[in-house]
């Protein structure tokens, strides 16, 4: 019962942070499911059937609050779906024993990712409005549903920045675009999985509690997606993802480090992580005051140029 409760929470968690975040639910979810012991294709089997329930509840929220551009759903979803159900039935013929550490090196990667496009880059700005092209959503859309059921996550974490780096279209629309594109990719890679595995090696209840803690927070993060500093979040999340994955590396077969080392490895990843959130929100709040500047410095040119215009008709 206990298992179920924290596995309902990370399932509130992990939608709340991929509902204002644009990323993370799947690579959250199976971090923590490869952490307890799961077989590497059913974490990402039991993940993508919860996100169906999850990525509905989210698209549908996101919709409600304008946050959805529907011809970048279609443009990056349907190949988004093809790459991830030939992703799910590649990983499920891997054995476990090989899936497992490979699968952490892509979440691994992934949460390295977000770490540092976060706290480097935060989010760009320009461009906003020029459209987005087929030939440029069809490509990423492929690669990230691949990545994304052979990783366990990576729809998010490939598909957002890509958009975002664009600045082409605001934050919340990018995350809402792509947290309803993720309903199609969920779909696909649950078939890939259900073809490549059955279903005898999903726990169906992990599925009803994830998807019950994700549905809860998917209203919920539609609408912090407004107020949340992205940047500090995925700043935090990153690190999280990371820490994670390297304890599951460095524990596998494949390193086996000594125990000694393994603290040394957390450690020095804790405080990596630290000071990446210590910089974003330092950044966060440069960028809050330059923008509360500039507002003060437009109000105040705006009454100069007022009271010229009544000066002269004086």
């Amino acid at each position: 019962m206990r298992a179920l409760i924290l596995l309902g929470l990370v399932g509130f968690v992990a939608q709340l942070v991929d509902g204002s975040l644009g990323m993370a639910y799947g690579v959250t979810s199976t971090t923590l499911l490869l952490a307890i012991g799961t077989n590497a294709a059913a974490a990402s089997a039991t993940v993508h059937l919860a996100e169906i329930g999850t990525t509905l509840a989210s698209g549908l929220s996101h919709w409600r609050f304008g946050n959805v551009d529907w011809k970048v759903v279609a443009k990056i979803g349907i190949p988004g779906a093809v790459g991830a159900f030939a992703g799910a039935t590649f990983l499920s013929s891997l054995s476990t024993e090989i899936a497992a550490p490979i699968m952490s090196i892509i979440l691994l990667a992934l949460g390295a990712y977000i770490l540092v496009r976060f706290t480097v880059m935060g989010l760009p700005r320009g461009n906003l409005g020029k459209p987005l092209r087929k030939r440029f959503l069809a490509p990423l859309g492929l690669v990230a549903g691949f990545i994304d059921a052979t990783g366990g996550g990576g729809w998010g974490p490939v598909g957002t920045p890509a958009i975002l780096a664009s600045g082409r279209m605001a934050p919340r629309k990018v995350i809402g675009s792509i947290d309803a594109s993720e309903f199609l990719i969920a779909i696909a890679a649950s078939a890939g999985f259900f073809v490549g595995l059955g279903s005898e090696n999903i726990t169906f209840s992990w599925v009803v509690v994830l998807l019950i803690g994700g549905v809860i927070a998917a209203p919920i993060a539609a609408w912090l997606v407004r107020h949340i500093p992205p940047r500090i979040l995925g700043s935090a999340v990153g690190g999280i993802i990371v820490l994670t994955n390297v304890r599951t590396l460095l524990r596998s077969d494949w390193i086996g480090a000594p125990g000694g080392v393994q603290t040394v490895a957390y450690v020095v990843i804790v405080l990596i992580w630290v000071a990446a959130i210590v910089y974003s929100v330092r950044e966060y709040r440069r960028d809050k005051a330059s923008e509360s500047v500039e507002a003060i410095e437009a109000e105040l040119q705006g009454k100069t140029g007022d009271t010229k215009e009544e000066t002269a008709s004086a």
